[in-house]
Parts: structure tokens; C-alpha cells; sequence
């Protein structure tokens, strides 16, 4: 395994294949941020969502998908573009990886590709790890999606220039906390669930929001809001409109269900235990 990515693994304390897989997962989003930065995506993208949380800011629980928003619309967007240069950037430190675009059944405002890597050749390369093979297919794979909005609000959202010095040191862009909050509020309100299915990892990350103290950019969660046809454009969202629509929307959460889904991501599933519409009404206060 080339020296970089021992490096970046010995930042986790794995102890079993899952522990490795999860670490593995974060490893290859941070080798694909670098070769999106080296093709110059950032000049016209910034990163957002969940898994700049954590990579940037230290979010408390693991994340699948790389979300981006370009800075201006663009319908004719392609992320095929980048996706040969994210292939070469894996191989140059000795790691497989296949790449696919997502061709879409209905028109959307999203772009989206999937990484996929086998699980077991990453593991095998592994120094120390005692039976790399056990409980995992030969088949499994490492799999990322990415997601690219290629038609943001206006305002698009305010951004800043961050940096990793893992595998290498390299720039990349992302999204102000306030405005990650912004969008995630939107997530949260206006997310659909199919089959009853809530995303709990969106309620887990407004606790992490609330407890920084963050205050969300309103003007870019207006946007977003108006965009998917969820508020008017010619009326003003007021701190009260918030507050509302977050009381409306704990009301009918099913909070099992939440929990369900924000589990696997955690170390500790205790963290969700309290979860509750007296719960996070407590917390909407802190919002504005």
C-alpha cells in the first residue's frame, strides 16, 4: 500500500473490517476531492452536505455521497469530464477504481457519477489486518456517489477556499457554515421520503448545527426553498416563517424511524436515544 494512504489510515483507530471500510470510504473521498482540485472543478464548484461536514469541520458521523453546487447555473454541465482524471488520480497511489456516470430516467438539476473500488483488493493491501477476507464478498464494493446541483439558487450560496494535507496538500472550495446550514435546513424541510423512509442523518447534523451556534444563511435557503417550489418567491422568510416550518416538520417525524437511518453512521447509537418533537422543538430557539 503506497505510504500516503497508510499515512491517512493510521488517523483512524480501526479494529475490525468494518472500522477499515468505513476509514477506506473517507480515504477515497479525500483522493477524490484532490483529483477534482488538480482538474480546476473548484474554479466553478464548491463542496457541501454531510461529508464536507465531516471532512471539513469534523462532523461526528461517517458520510457516503460528495455533494457539489456550482457557483452558477449550468445546464450543460458534465461530470464524465472529471471522472477519468479522478481514475488516474486513485491509480497514481496504486488503488483501483472504476467510474460511471448516472444516466437519469427523468430530467433533474443534479449530475451524478458513482466511484466504485472492490472492497477486498483495498483490503488485502492492508499490512497487519488479521483476515481481511472474512465476512466480505468478492464482489463487495467501496462505493461513492457524487452529486453535482447544477442549477443553484440566487444567491448560489457564499463559499471559501479550504485545504487538506492529506494525500498530498491540495486547495479545494466549500461552502460557508452558514450556508451548509442554509441547505441543510432545506434538506430537512422539504426532503421526500419514499416508503416512510426518514433521513435521520439530517436531523443529526441540525444538533451538530445548533451546537456550534451557527446561524443559517437565509437569504440562500430561501433560494432553495423557492427553487423546489416550497415558499414564493415574492414573500419574504422571516426567523418566525423558520421556526414555523421546523415545528411543523418535528411534528410529523417519525422519530424511530429517523433513528434508524442515522445509526449505522455513529460510533455510539446512544447519541439518539433522547430524540423526540419536545426534543428538537427545544433546540429551534438556537436556530435564529
Amino acid at each position: 500500500m503506497h505510504q500516503a494512504i497508510k499515512d491517512m489510515l493510521e488517523r483512524y483507530t480501526c479494529k475490525t473490517s468494518e472500522d477499515y471500510k468505513n476509514a477506506l470510504k473517507e480515504i477515497m473521498q479525500e483522493i477524490a476531492l484532490l483529483g477534482l482540485s488538480r482538474q480546476k472543478f473548484f474554479d466553478k464548484a464548491a463542496f457541501y452536505g454531510g461529508t464536507a461536514l465531516r471532512i471539513a469541520h469534523g462532523l461526528g458521523r461517517f458520510s457516503e455521497d460528495m455533494d457539489f453546487t456550482l457557483l452558477q447555473n449550468k445546464n450543460s454541465f458534465n461530470i464524465t469530464q472529471y471522472l477519468k482524471g479522478i481514475e488516474d488520480e486513485f491509480s497514481s497511489f496504486g488503488l483501483g477504481l472504476s467510474s460511471e456516470k448516472r444516466h437519469k430516467s427523468v430530467e433533474t438539476t443534479i449530475d451524478s457519477a458513482f466511484l466504485k473500488a472492490n472492497t477486498l483488493e483495498y483490503l488485502l493491501q492492508i499490512e497487519g489486518l488479521n483476515n481481511p477476507a472474512s465476512g466480505t464478498n468478492k464482489n463487495e464494493l467501496l462505493k461513492i456517489k457524487l452529486e453535482i446541483d447544477i442549477n443553484p439558487p440566487t444567491p448560489a450560496g457564499n463559499s471559501e477556499t479550504l485545504f487538506l494535507t492529506q494525500p498530498i496538500p491540495f486547495s479545494y472550495k466549500m461552502l460557508t457554515l452558514p450556508s451548509l446550514f442554509g441547505g441543510k435546513l432545506h434538506a430537512l424541510l422539504c426532503r421526500s421520503y419514499p416508503s416512510g423512509r426518514v433521513k435521520g442523518r439530517d436531523y443529526y447534523d441540525f444538533i451538530w448545527y445548533t451546537n456550534k451556534g451557527i446561524k443559517p444563511d437565509m437569504a440562500y435557503l430561501k433560494g432553495k426553498l423557492c427553487d423546489s417550489g416550497h415558499w414564493s418567491s415574492s414573500k419574504e422568510l422571516t426567523t418566525k416563517d423558520l421556526q414555523d416550518l421546523l415545528k411543523q416538520k418535528f411534528e410529523k417525524t417519525n422519530w424511530e424511524q429517523a433513528k434508524k437511518d442515522v445509526i449505522p453512521f455513529l460510533k455510539n447509537s446512544e447519541e439518539v436515544q433522547v430524540w423526540s418533537t419536545t426534543f428538537f422543538n427545544s433546540l429551534i430557539p438556537k436556530v435564529t
